[in-house]
């Protein structure tokens, strides 16, 4: 479960790169940030109803489903800087966060033993942080060598990735 997180984590970088990308788009620079206040709205409207979802279904597949609209986000923001495209972007974003990050919590939990539960979100917690590290360096290299562009198709690509090992794992 951890090494799925690790490479789940490869694929999601900073959210920072959505600010970055908003402000290609032409958004006013003082009106920039709102991009974070409308992935964490859409975030927070579908982290409940997913969570209820996740009570009902296997998590692996719920889990797959927010690597699919993970890809959708990428290759959103990766294919046009228009402020609307962007925005959708960062919707879809808000989303798959709102369908993954309480289900990983969930999964480390059903995976770890109940007497070493708080060493397995500690661990986990420290892969993922290492790995959005990794991911949030290698995302501001591509940024600055290859594009925008670029950097949001290697995210979808790590996302693919991330995808295959989910399924090789069932």
């Amino acid at each position: 479960m951890v090494g799925v997180g690790a490479v789940f984590t490869l694929a999601r970088f900073s959210e920072a790169f959505l600010v970055l990308r908003a402000q290609q788009s032409g958004i006013p620079l003082a009106l920039v940030p709102l991009v974070m206040v409308a992935m964490n709205l859409v975030y927070a409207g579908a982290a409940y109803p997913f969570g209820q979802l996740s009570d009902r279904m296997n998590h692996k597949t719920l889990l797959t489903w927010g690597l699919v609209v993970l890809i959708a986000a990428d290759l959103v923001l990766a294919t046009n800087d228009h402020w609307t495209t962007v925005l959708a972007g960062v919707a879809l974003w808000g989303l798959h966060m709102g369908i993954t990050q309480g289900l990983l919590a969930t999964m480390v939990a059903d995976t770890a033993p109940a007497n070493l539960r708080g060493t397995a979100f500690g661990v986990f917690n420290l892969v993922s942080g290492v790995a959005m590290l990794i991911a949030s360096t290698v995302a501001g290299l591509l940024w600055d060598q290859l594009g925008a562009s670029f950097t949001f198709y290697a995210g979808a690509a790590f996302c693919v990735i991330a995808l295959l090992a989910l399924i090789k794992k069932t």
